[in-house]
């Protein structure tokens, strides 16, 4: 099971937001890069980085940052936000030296991109699949859709995807426990590697999430704010392998 650091980028900083909204926003630090390789150094075996400008705007001004986060670690990161287009999904994946890509809106609204993006790079493309009330919501988490997410991500499946980021929107930074039972039914109903985002605040939390079958966990807030040691996550995730 992996533990994934998350690091959101917005307008070049480090941030949390709170369910998702853009106004309510913690800045943790103005350098990302500095901050993944501080999470690489107490022993982060993958991080999770979010564009939030590529999410809510669909073109960003964190490319860069994210090439030398990249660059930087001996260890992979995944990346998403915004990225809709095979030409952005390339850049990432064989220039900038990202191990996987998670799309969004793009599952979603463009299937023939997922499919070209699966048939091209098979397992290092991944899904983002963020519920609001059961249905999954894109753009930034701005337009909720009609599509459930268990039935998103069973389609998602029969494209070939492999992997999804799953994460409850109404949990989201909030530090009041991650929703374990839909989780559990994303995993159990859609065969697909979940990993699971947000709420997660105490290391009782990370163990329910892991051992309901989980790939992973992304831990965001309760990093930043000290109510996770890294070290202790890393050691629950390496006991369930």
């Amino acid at each position: 099971m992996i533990i994934y650091p998350a690091i959101d980028i917005k307008e070049g900083r480090c941030v949390r937001l709170l369910q998702g909204r853009a106004e309510d926003e913690t800045v943790y630090s103005s350098n990302p890069a500095e901050v993944a390789r501080t999470w690489e150094k107490q022993g982060a075996e993958y991080l999770h980085v979010v564009d939030l400008d590529g999410a809510f705007r669909g073109e960003s001004p964190n490319e860069q940052i994210i090439k030398t986060i990249a660059g930087s670690l001996s260890i992979p990161i995944q990346v998403g936000g915004g990225i809709r287009s095979m030409d952005k999904i390339q850049l990432y994946l064989e220039e900038y030296g990202v191990e996987r890509v998670i799309l969004g809106t793009a599952a979603i609204e463009n299937k023939e991109l997922l499919k070209q993006a699966v048939d091209k790079y098979g397992s290092r493309i991944a899904v983002g699949i963020d519920a609001r009330d059961g249905k999954a919501a894109v753009k930034g988490w701005v337009e909720t859709t009609d599509i459930s997410a268990a039935d998103l991500g069973r389609r998602m499946k029969e494209i070939g995807i492999d992997t999804a980021v799953y994460t409850d929107i109404a949990k989201d930074g909030m530090m009041r426990g991650p929703n374990i039972k839909e989780t559990r039914e994303m995993i159990e109903q859609t065969g697909l590697n979940i990993i699971a985002s947000g709420g997660i605040s105490c290391l009782s939390d990370l163990q329910q999430i892991l051992e309901i079958g989980a790939a992973g966990a992304i831990i965001g807030q309760a990093l930043y704010t000290g109510k996770i040691d890294l070290a202790s996550a890393l050691m629950i995730g390496r006991k369930m392998q």
